[in-house]
């Protein structure tokens, strides 16, 4: 899975387009990021801007944001309604996929680092990257406004986490740090504000009062009535998605508003949504009605369905979902090509795709195959017996399938940063000392990408063998050229493993790798000739 960070800086400006249009368009310049949305407010003269990408690609956009909105913006002529205290106001880093909130927190670091030497503009860590208590919250950062900055920077309790300890008239000051991605969720009640709001207070963290806490964790929440939609919201806001995800909030909803002889009618999601959380739900509804849904499309539609996403308006998933809205930016160049492409690309004379990446497309290919024949025998009247073995054994060799083609395009990337490595310069003693360290990190790389091919495979053995014990025999060719593509794949990730030790320096490391190789190599030509053989007595 690819890393992804969303970034949602505000700007104290949002009544002149040339301006807001001008930062828009220094983000877009930034290869690797993607500006998902730009939502100016005149009253509040503030614009929200969300663009998401690869964590360093994210920072740099932040930083040319930054210092596009330094040039353009003057503080000293601004007002409006929002608390403010700099030209770009605050700049969060936000989690989304394969990411943590840590590796947020030195998102944010990075970029206040930057900010505060190449721009020389205070930079405050707030949130998750602040280990200041009193400086912790935005509020107490943001105290006293822009108007208050000039007075308190030069306390020493106010020297900035980055850049000068100086007030910079025409900007201000700057927060950054990370907070958990929010999901603002409503849930749609045929009935009173004061009915949806006293359901919010039952499920919202903060209960009605200190002695009588709410039933969800990391949620706020409150009731009211939307007349365009002629009916009551508990409109939510979600601060942890892993700790209360929507179909949790949905179904508490439900619950309340049964005993209260209220009907929901569906829910609606404000803002985008990681694919994650979608299916979650999916695998909450599959898991509550003996559902076997494996499609990740198609689990999107059961979530979409159960919790009647589209009551408001339609719910369209490439528009919604911030994984989908990224597809245009295909991270998988190889495995997308046409099998005739991809391999003409291998018989042409370029070093990459080599072995590695064939290497991963052949287990996948074995994986897929296994998971076939799990398909050819479940669904079928003739093969209901078996239908719950199959359930168990399709799912993983689906998962493993899918793994394995995105090592198609990793291996390659891993011999890619080698190559990037080894044209550093060399010419004084800390460069050739860097080069060798970046070396020895893409070599590494270039043997955890096969290892973990051969990890992924190696895993597939034992539903594998479930399929050739029970499965339709009707399959049995496509199952044994799976075993053998996955024993090939293994095999062959094996080797270029192998290459790329000898020039690895850590003899700890390759002792391990090697160890570990031989056994995921011994144990699958042990497995082949099980499978083989089930497969002959039937």
């Amino acid at each position: 899975m690819r890393k992804i960070v969303e970034c949602v800086p505000n700007v104290s400006e949002g009544r002149d387009r040339s301006i807001i249009d001008a930062i828009a368009e220094s983000v877009r310049k930034v290869k690797g990021v993607k500006l998902l949305d730009v939502d100016p407010g005149k009253s509040t003269n503030r614009t929200v801007f969300t663009f998401v990408g690869d964590p360093d690609s994210v920072v740099e956009a932040a930083f040319e944001f930054t210092k596009t909105a330094y040039e353009l913006i003057d503080m000293r002529n601004h007002t409006g309604e929002h608390p403010r205290m700099g030209a770009v106001d605050v700049v969060p880093f936000v989690p989304v996929a394969d990411v943590t909130v840590a590796e947020c927190v030195e998102c944010a670091k990075k970029y206040g680092a930057r900010t505060g030497s190449e721009l020389g503009l205070p930079v405050y860590l707030y949130e998750e990257a602040s280990t200041n208590p009193d400086r912790k919250m935005l509020k107490q950062i943001r105290s006293g406004e822009y108007e208050g900055i000039k007075d308190k920077i030069y306390k020493p309790e106010w020297k900035p986490d980055f850049g000068p300890q100086e007030f910079i008239p025409k900007f201000g000051a700057v927060a950054t740090g990370s907070r958990f991605f929010l999901i603002a969720y409503n849930v749609n009640i045929l009935g009173t504000k004061e009915q949806a709001h006293r359901i919010a207070l039952n499920v919202r963290e903060q209960g009605r009062s200190d002695d009588e806490p709410g039933r969800l964790k990391a949620v706020k929440a409150i009731g009211w009535f939307v007349d365009e939609y002629n009916m009551a919201q508990v409109s939510i806001n979600l601060d942890n998605y892993t700790i209360t995800p929507p179909h949790v909030a949905f179904e508490e909803c439900a619950k309340d508003a049964k005993e209260l002889n209220l009907a929901v009618a569906g829910s609606e999601l404000v803002g985008l949504i990681p694919l994650e959380a979608m299916l979650m739900a999916a695998d909450y509804y599959c898991k509550k009605e003996n559902l076997f849904i494996i499609d990740d499309k198609q689990k999107i539609r059961l979530g979409i369905e159960r919790l009647g996403l589209s009551s408001i308006s339609q719910f369209v998933p490439e528009k919604r979902i911030i994984e989908y809205m990224l597809d245009s930016d295909n991270n998988e160049p190889l495995a997308s090509m046409t099998v005739r492409n991809f391999v003409e690309l291998v018989g042409a004379r370029t070093a990459a795709p080599g072995g590695g990446s064939v290497s991963a497309l052949v287990a996948s290919l074995g994986a897929g195959l296994g998971s076939m024949m799990g398909w050819m025998s479940y669904g079928s009247k003739k093969f209901e017996s078996i239908d719950s073995k199959m359930r168990k054994n399709i799912l993983p060799l689906h998962t493993a399938m899918k793994e394995l083609i995105s090592m198609i395009d990793a291996d390659t990337n891993a011999f890619n940063d080698y190559m990037i490595a080894m044209r550093l310069p060399k010419k004084t003693e800390s460069e050739i000392k860097f080069r060798n360290e970046k070396m020895q990190e893409g070599l590494k790389k270039a043997v955890e990408v096969p290892l973990r091919v051969m990890r992924t495979a190696g895993s597939c053995w034992n539903y594998m063998i479930q399929m050739a014990k029970y499965g339709n025999i009707s399959s049995r060719s496509d199952l044994e050229v799976g075993a053998k593509s996955l024993e090939t794949g293994i095999w062959g990730a094996f080797k270029n493993v192998q290459i790329n030790l000898p020039q690895i320096g850590d003899d700890s490391y390759k002792a391990n790798v090697i160890q570990e190789g031989e056994s995921i190599l011994d144990n699958s030509k042990k497995n082949l000739g099980k499978l083989m053989k089930l497969l002959a007595e039937r």
